[in-house]
């Protein structure tokens, strides 16, 4: 990636996403000054490289600020007044009530244009950063009607240059999908996981990948999801509407599966789960139903995996997708490998004759 970013770039908040931002800037050699309210998360993100501390003669021409919802818009209004030179951006989950505020308070909004990077890890802080977070993700832009071109493609240069794809959205239609891609499933994640904490013990030993690909999102910041959740109530609580009902036409089917159309329900329920699943775009936009399957087993020891993957390109094949599953009760791993399904034979037979166990 060759940077597009003109000048140095001053980042406010040294957590999981400015921290990220600032490792893949200086790995391009760009002037990043990072700061944080907090001294220690400000030494160690520029102890991990992400940047230096900021001198008085900053003169910044872009200014990213990372910080929790509910403090962003003042941040930026205070950015955008210190900079009176540099375009303003924020990379909140949420866009219309940061908009609102910075309408409230006067902000120069021809300097400001929202964004929002889709993409994260449960897990946060600087500690947690970066510098391939954002390669191949998508980075909305939401400009307000007063941010100028040149903020705009400022802002997109930005996550260009950071491996991001960009998407421009409006603030309005911004937080309405995140609430259905991002904010419902961390919901629904948390109230899954939040049933284990009284669990028998006996009963969560028996957990396999199924429950672990549903909660892993459930490790996140309980902190600052109140913040992003309570900033998109309303789109949240649309949502959570629809799924209730949802729930209770599936409870109402289980009280008494005996009764003409409960079964059908539970199917019906099911099948549009499948419908929805097979909707997520995979590698270059193509569905999950574009490719086939092969599943592999491997021993649960160093090197394995590297040189099941390491076989496979020896082969010539290009896998589209590939997840990585353990097993509880021992000490194996399943490997799924997704290729177009033209491939699948070849790939096949070549693994099995390498000695690859197929499942």
């Amino acid at each position: 990636m060759t940077s597009r970013i003109a000048g140095s770039v001053r980042v406010v908040g040294a957590g999981l996403l400015g921290t990220s931002i600032g490792l893949a800037l200086t790995k391009q050699g760009v002037d990043v000054a990072i700061t944080d309210a907090s001294p220690a998360s400000s030494a160690l993100a520029i102890d991990y490289g992400a940047g230096r501390a900021p001198h008085p003669q900053d003169e910044p021409t872009i200014v990213v600020v990372c910080v929790p919802p509910d403090i962003t818009a003042q941040i930026v209004s205070a950015e955008l007044a210190a900079f009176p030179k540099a375009v303003v951006t924020d990379v909140a989950s949420v866009k219309s009530s940061i908009l609102e505020s910075l309408i409230s308070a006067n902000a120069d909004l021809t300097r400001y244009v929202g964004s929002h990077p889709m993409a994260g890890r449960e897990r946060g802080g600087a500690i947690s950063g970066r510098a391939d977070l954002f390669i191949g993700r998508t980075w909305v832009i939401s400009p307000n009607p007063d941010s100028t071109d040149a903020a705009v493609v400022a802002v997109e240069n930005l996550a260009h240059a950071v491996g991001a794809a960009t998407a421009t959205v409006p603030a309005v239609e911004h937080d309405r999908a995140v609430a259905l891609v991002s904010h419902l499933p961390q919901i629904v994640a948390s109230l899954t996981a939040g049933q284990l904490v009284d669990a028998d013990a006996a009963d969560v030993l028996l957990a396999g990948q199924g429950i672990r690909d549903t909660i892993r999102i459930a490790a996140s910041d309980p902190a600052l999801w109140v913040q992003i959740l309570s900033a998109n109530a309303g789109d949240v609580v649309q949502l959570l509407k629809s799924l209730s009902r949802d729930l209770d036409s599936v409870i109402a089917a289980l009280e008494n599966v005996q009764a003409p159309g409960a079964l059908a329900t539970l199917s019906k329920a099911l099948d549009r789960g499948n419908q929805g699943a097979s909707r997520l775009p995979g590698k270059h936009g193509a569905q999950a139903t574009d490719y086939s399957t092969l599943t592999v087993m491997i021993d649960d020891k160093p090197g394995e995996l590297a040189r099941l993957l390491t076989e496979v390109g020896e082969v010539g094949v290009n896998l589209e997708e590939i997840k990585l599953e353990h097993s509880p009760s021992s000490a194996i791993g399943l490997v799924e490998l997704f290729v177009v399904p033209s491939i699948e034979p070849h790939l096949s037979a070549e693994l099995s004759k390498r000695g690859w166990r197929l499942v």
